[in-house]
């Protein structure tokens, strides 16, 4: 029986402005899903019957409610596996909200509507009574945990393995277009094209090279792959993580190796990065007032706030400028008393000047 497979969304391409170098789109490219390191990723469950997708019933006219609500077997594997994640040692880490709005991932459980993420920062926007994972099956049946772990590594901002450019791999399209349309996925041509025979650009894939062991590769039955020769017989991967997803998660979100040094209002302070560098910094307000907070120079960067709520940082607000003419600043109100963590992400720089951040 064909394995059932995470179905990604379309995601809007990105409006960069028209004329920029083939240097800094391959950074933006590469680097717009990601989240600033050292941030704090807030999950919550959906938990009642309120939250639910209504659906047609075939052959009657009406309709159904789907609740969103899993059980708590469901949920332990979920807890499980963001620990899995975390116990690498990543400068990312996860905590379980108690509130809807306190939480940058909203996870359901829908039954038959598949499984799914959104991919790295695309979670933010998403409406704060909406979803931005579902798993659609039940998880504790062997061998799911690595769905689970699948889609954590979306949340991270990983794309799908088989997609990568550097994998060679030569599809019998037409055979693959039958395999996923029929159960237990029922895809449309246009849902495999995007989730399995488009190719990602070289900056969008996960690593240099192919790992076919990668928690982010499908598993695909003969008959589908015609080329490489080895893989006629199928890709089978373990379901957990690999060595190349380890290592992706941490060049990305390395564990922090130091404190952040203070920015002081009217200061401006160099940050000496390169490409996917990244400086952070610390506010303790003077008063209490709006600030602005933005950087100088040539580049393209992502900005964000935090406020520091029980010794653990809370997103306040954020701003990215990648492929824009302007530099990313942030307008918020600081308290006095209170601690908040600046953490500037850089895509690229150019020209002759230092790019620097300011408080004021």
């Amino acid at each position: 029986m064909t394995a059932r497979y995470c179905s990604l969304a379309q995601a809007p391409a990105p409006a960069f402005a028209p004329g920029l170098a083939a240097e800094r789109l391959s950074a933006l490219r590469g680097g717009r899903r990601m989240w600033v390191n050292g941030t704090v990723l807030h999950y919550w469950f959906f938990d009642g019957d309120t939250d639910a997708s209504v659906i047609p019933v075939p052959g009657t006219g009406m309709t159904r409610r789907v609740p969103w609500a899993g059980a708590e077997e469901q949920r332990d594997v979920v807890r499980a596996c963001f620990r899995q994640w975390q116990d690498l040692g990543i400068g990312i880490s996860f905590a379980e909200a108690d509130d809807r709005s306190e939480a940058e991932l909203r996870i359901g459980f829908q039954l038959g509507a598949g499984s799914w993420s959104a991919v790295g920062r695309d979670a933010l926007p998403v409406g704060r009574h909406e979803r931005t994972m579902n798993f659609g099956w039940d998880l504790t049946a062997p061998g799911e945990r690595g769905t689970v772990l699948h889609e954590i590594g979306h949340a991270l901002g990983m794309l799908h393995e088989h997609q990568s450019p550097f994998a060679g791999i030569h599809w019998d399209d037409e055979a693959v277009y039958a395999e996923l349309s029929g159960p237990p996925n029922h895809w449309s041509r246009e849902r495999t094209h995007r989730n399995i025979l488009c190719r990602l650009g070289p900056d969008e894939a996960n690593g240099s090279v192919w790992d076919p062991q990668s928690v982010m590769e499908f598993a695909f039955p003969p008959g589908l792959v015609l080329e490489p020769e080895r893989y006629r017989a199928g890709i089978a991967p373990p379901g957990t993580l690999s060595a190349g997803d380890k290592e992706f998660a941490l060049r990305w979100y390395p564990p922090a190796d130091r404190e952040p040094a203070a920015l002081v209002p009217f200061r401006s302070v160099p940050l000496g990065l390169g490409p996917r560098g990244q400086a952070d910094f610390v506010v303790d307000p003077p008063e209490t007032r709006t600030y602005t907070l933005g950087t100088f120079g040539d580049s393209d960067a992502v900005v964000v706030v935090f406020e520091e709520r029980d010794g653990e940082p809370r997103y306040l607000a954020g701003r990215d400028d990648g492929g824009t003419r302007q530099n990313a600043t942030v307008g918020v109100r600081l308290v006095k008393g209170r601690r908040y963590l600046v953490r500037i992400r850089l895509y690229s720089a150019w020209g002759a000047g230092e790019t620097a951040v300011m408080c004021w």
